[in-house]
């Protein structure tokens, strides 16, 4: 199951930050269809933040159409986003972590990898969109 860990000084709202990390989970095949999230309450528990809060992530995933949830019963993952096989995926996942170590070897700390990292992000993705 999903544990969902909240930062507030990102300045990210607090519901998404709840949707990008189950969208993450997801992308990752930590969540599969059938899964359940964790509800409002264990969230709350788990992140003291407001059960509206969790309320509003769940309701924009489902919007999505990437969870559902079942009265009584809970929210259950529908389907997983479209993405490549883990096979595939595996290969890359090693080297940025190899690249992290080197990062963090070399001294810089979490917010210089996160800059670093969302500047490439963002160049390769938004160049690939033109």
């Amino acid at each position: 199951m999903i544990e969902y860990r909240i930062d507030r000084r990102t300045g990210v709202a607090t519901y998404l930050q709840i949707v990008q990390q189950t969208k993450q989970a997801l992308r990752l095949g930590l969540l599969e269809p059938g899964d359940q999230l964790p509800t409002a309450r264990e969230v709350v528990e788990a992140t003291a933040v407001n059960p509206n809060t969790v309320l509003k992530a769940y309701r924009e995933l489902e919007r999505e159409g990437l969870v559902e949830a079942r009265r009584g019963l809970g929210t259950f993952v529908r389907k997983s986003p479209r993405t490549p096989a883990a096979a595939t995926r595996a290969p890359f996942a090693d080297e940025l972590t190899d690249w992290m170590r080197r990062a963090r070897a070399a001294g810089l700390d979490r917010e210089d990898v996160a800059a670093l990292f969302g500047s490439a992000l963002e160049q390769e993705f938004t160049e690939g969109e033109q």
